[in-house]
């Protein structure tokens, strides 16, 4: 039996044209700097990835679940990186000269 939060991913693909996936498919691929950084991450032909997004192939829903994830890892990275920075903001570097 699905949970509440599985219903509702369903609901929400289901709303949502083929175009509509293609173009949300193709935002989150610039969310990772572009198609070559997103084959890098997900480990994906440069090509194909091109003809995800120019619909030239369909996009499956195991494709848009490792999106989602890699998209979940990418937001832990960068909310680490940011936790980084800001404790350096708060505690410049001391000269060492």
């Amino acid at each position: 039996m699905a949970n509440g939060n599985e219903r509702k991913g369903e609901a929400m693909a289901a709303s949502f044209s083929v175009d509509e996936r293609r173009e949300h498919f193709a935002y989150c691929v610039q969310l990772f700097g572009g198609t070559t950084a997103f084959s890098r991450r997900l480990g994906i032909d440069e090509r194909a990835i091109r003809r995800f997004i120019n619909g030239e192939r369909p996009l499956g829903d195991g494709l848009l679940q490792d999106t989602a994830k890699a998209l979940r890892l990418l937001i832990a990275e960068a909310t680490t990186a940011e936790a980084q920075i800001a404790a350096t903001l708060r505690f410049p570097p001391t000269d060492q000269s």
